[in-house]
């Protein structure tokens, strides 16, 4: 009930069938040891685990297209994914994963400093607007009054 593709919730699961939670998990978490693609969040493949996509990859490994393609609709996946999924196995994923989190944590650095820079544009740009309405107001007070006595 927990695979797709139903692929329900444990609490789901647990409420329809009232066997508890505590269970549910490790019952999960025993077909994951034994290398079935168990996924923690069935309704998006894209935010599997690196081990059940694998254990995906393995289970279809031997299977030809029309195997592959039944597969792929008993699990709710698309038979692309599980192609691109082995091409990243094959290039090292691990090192593609270490990237994308470095690339993460550049990209929020360079969003700080986006924000910071914005910030102060602000900034700038409220003092520039309080400097040219001084001028007007200058401007006219000299055209009410005339020259100041100061110049």
């Amino acid at each position: 009930m927990m695979m797709p593709p139903s692929a329900k919730s444990v609490a789901e699961v647990s409420r329809e069938t009232g066997v508890s939670e505590p269970t549910l998990y490790n019952w999960r978490n025993q077909f994951r040891e034994q290398g079935v693609a168990v996924p923690a969040d069935p309704k998006n493949p894209e935010h599997w685990s690196g081990e059940s996509k694998f254990a995906v990859i393995l289970e279809t490994a031997a299977l030809n297209e029309a195997e592959l393609a039944e597969y792929c609709r008993q699990k709710g996946l698309y038979v692309e994914q599980i192609q691109r999924w082995r091409e990243a196995a094959i290039a090292g994923a691990g090192n593609r994963d270490q990237l994308s989190a470095e690339e993460r944590r550049d990209l929020q650095k360079e969003r700080k400093k986006a924000r910071k820079l914005e910030k102060e544009l602000k900034r700038k740009e409220k003092a520039l607007a309080e400097a040219a309405a001084l001028l007007v107001l200058q401007k006219k007070a000299q055209a009410i009054w005339g020259e100041s006595e100061d110049e």
